[in-house]
């Protein structure tokens, strides 16, 4: 079983940056694809990021592109989301996602994590 756990969110001002991290246990998993959604409230749950087993190939939706960063580092299992330019409607629990099949955008992952709360003020 794999467990993710997400850190590094919380209340920032707008146009300030975030940086998350989402570390997985429980067993390796540097081939699985790796994302990033969130959820509003009030809304459903959104894809935000994805990127391959490597790094090389990212998916963003189109309203973070240019803003958003993901990137992995495999030899520490994690994930991360760089966050810049930050706006108040990125405002969200933050979702990080490893699933074994390579959908663009990833559909419902195999696994999730448990969310970490992002607060952007205006």
């Amino acid at each position: 079983q794999v467990q993710l756990v997400e850190s590094g969110g919380g209340l920032v001002q707008a146009g300030g940056s975030l940086r998350l991290s989402c570390a997985a246990s429980g067993r390796t998993i540097s081939t699985y694809a790796r994302a990033w959604f969130r959820q509003a409230p009030g809304k459903e749950r959104e894809f935000v990021a994805e990127c391959n087993w490597s790094g090389e190939a990212t998916y963003y939706t189109d309203s973070v592109k240019g803003r958003f960063t993901i990137s992995r580092d495999n030899a520490k299992n994690t994930v991360y989301l760089q966050m810049n330019s930050l706006k108040p409607e990125d405002t969200a629990v933050y979702y990080c996602a490893a699933d074994t099949k390579t959908a663009q955008p990833m559909g419902v992952p195999d696994y999730w994590g448990q969310g970490t709360q992002v607060t952007v003020s205006s």
